[in-house]
């Protein structure tokens, strides 16, 4: 697939939910599926939590920063094409450094025709990989954003058939629905990342945090794990989309002291 550079002011078996057919949250559960590149992981939303009001605390946003109202690329309802032309356009410039080890270097695209600005996209992608309660807190994950050269993994906003061609390419089945790591590329389905799942629609930054750390959690070889008690945070590795299983809605891969917010394995 090709791909080009945009200008920017900074110089398994599944993965997320169609807006064209019913939702199938809780109905889908995700599977892991160790691959030459290590964990090749397709997601059925899951970082999304049940719909059935099993916990009254609202889901996390971002450091420091209160929920946001909705959206409005949630809010507005768009028109979102069941497919694209499978070719992308990179996010300009570089970003700085987030983490104490060696960087992880990657690249954010979004693919062509899509009414998204890529620059924007990689802020967000950016803040999301840069936050003190992400994969950063384990002591030695890092990541750098790029714009060429090599780069170690990829971060791409793509339409569900696109999603579905390139997860294919590696043996899983996305249905137009879901999100998906494979190999290098973590692929985002254009319908989570505008329209989120009902239980986050009023909070689709927290989603994409979500969806972010769920799957580069993959990519970095985490694998799922289950709810570790009623009340408590839901792991960012847990198939939320399962149900919550007595766990309350969570994002992060560590909470705001530093400990890792983890369950009982999952096979």
């Amino acid at each position: 697939m090709t791909t080009r550079t945009a200008r920017s002011s900074h110089g398994r078996r599944r993965a997320t939910p169609r807006r064209r057919r019913a939702p199938l949250w809780g109905t889908v559960a995700a599977l892991a599926v160790l691959g030459a590149a290590g964990f090749a992981v397709v997601d059925a939303a899951d970082s999304t939590p049940p719909t059935t009001g099993e916990s009254r605390r609202p889901a996390p946003s971002l450091a420091g920063e209160k929920t946001p109202s909705p959206s409005r690329e949630a809010s507005a309802e768009p028109d979102i094409p069941p497919t694209g032309p499978g070719t992308f356009v990179t996010a300009g410039g570089s970003g700085e450094k987030a983490g104490p080890g060696t960087a992880l270097r990657y690249m954010v695209e979004v693919e062509d025709g899509l009414e998204l600005d890529p620059a924007d996209v990689a802020v967000q992608v950016e803040r999301i990989l840069a936050d003190p309660r992400g994969w950063t807190a384990d002591g030695h994950s890092a990541f750098q954003r790029v714009s060429d050269g090599t780069a170690d993994f990829v971060v791409r906003i793509a339409t569900p058939g696109t999603v579905d061609e390139i997860c294919a390419q590696h043996g899983l089945d996305t249905h137009g629905e879901y999100n998906c790591n494979v190999a290098q590329h973590v692929m985002v389905n254009l319908e989570r990342w505008l329209l989120a799942t009902p239980v986050y629609a009023k909070d689709v930054t927290a989603y994409r945090a979500l969806i972010i750390n769920h799957e580069v959690g993959h990519f970095l070889g985490h694998g799922h794990v289950g709810c570790p008690g009623p009340g408590q945070p839901a792991p960012a590795m847990m198939q939320q989309i399962k149900g919550m299983h007595g766990c309350v809605p969570n994002v992060w891969p560590y909470d705001e002291r530093g400990r890792y917010v983890t369950g009982p394995a999952v096979s």
